[in-house]
């Protein structure tokens, strides 16, 4: 896990003026860890619009162009709305000031390689038309149909008054970026236990509270006369008669 200096805290402050950005963020980070079932990512074929319709003006769909440049594959009408144009083809880099550029571009390539999940909370450049902005950006790692970690899911919220006269474009405040941890299988794909009793290895159950485990009852044994198991044969034969009946 990498943290800049001070990022919880301005990401708190930001938090405290608008909720917006992070429900959106919430809501789209817990779809994709949904998708994952088990596995360390999802693919960009199991992203289905119907599963996040709440975040869909504000997400989008990067795909890695050129180390630290993901560009527009697909974006929500709210990117648009900032930029004041169609963002489809533009790399992410151009929401940004030259400044927070390469740092920008320095996120997005940890998605990539780490994998990565990177969450940044974002300032507007203001000045005559431009209200000041926050904004919160996340960025979630897809594989392509190859296998390859090249697709993005993502979703960049801003709030204010208004947006103004567009472009707008931001300064990073703060990044979090947690490199991604293989998930547990789920339930549905555990192996199921098999019986102890099956595979032959079934074991006594232990005393509870020092009393011992109960005995099968023996088989009932044919009662023997008192003191034939001591005797010869020849005697054991000479208690015997044959009694023949009369015709």
């Amino acid at each position: 896990m990498e943290r800049d200096i001070d990022t919880l805290e301005k990401i708190v402050r930001m938090d405290q003026r608008s909720g917006l950005g992070r429900r959106v963020a919430a809501e789209l980070r817990a779809y994709w860890e949904g998708l994952r079932r088990g596995r360390a990512l999802p693919m960009r074929s199991d992203v289905d619009p119907r599963g996040i319709e709440r975040a869909l003006e504000y997400a989008f769909i990067l795909e890695r162009v050129a180390p630290g440049m993901g560009r527009f594959r697909l974006a929500g009408m709210h990117l648009n709305d900032l930029m004041g144009m169609e963002v489809r083809g533009m790399p992410l880099t151009a929401f940004f000031a030259p400044p927070a550029r390469k740092r920008i571009a320095e996120a997005t390539e940890a998605v990539f390689q780490g994998p990565s999940v990177a969450e940044l909370v974002l300032s507007s450049e203001s000045g005559i038309g431009k209200p000041p902005l926050t904004a919160r950006l996340i960025l979630l790692p897809l594989r392509s149909d190859l296998g390859d970690v090249t697709r993005v899911l993502g979703c960049l919220v801003a709030e204010g008054e208004n947006i103004g006269r567009t472009p707008r474009r931001f300064e990073v405040e703060g990044a979090d970026i947690q490199q991604v941890v293989t998930g547990m299988p789920t339930p549905s794909e555990l192996p199921k236990p098999v019986s102890p009793e099956v595979l032959g290895f079934a074991e006594e159950a232990a005393p509870r509270f020092g009393v011992p485990p109960r005995k099968a009852p023996e088989a009932p044994r044919a009662a023997v006369p008192a003191g034939l198991a001591t005797r010869s044969p020849e005697e054991r034969r000479a208690m015997f008669r044959v009694v023949k009946s009369e015709e």
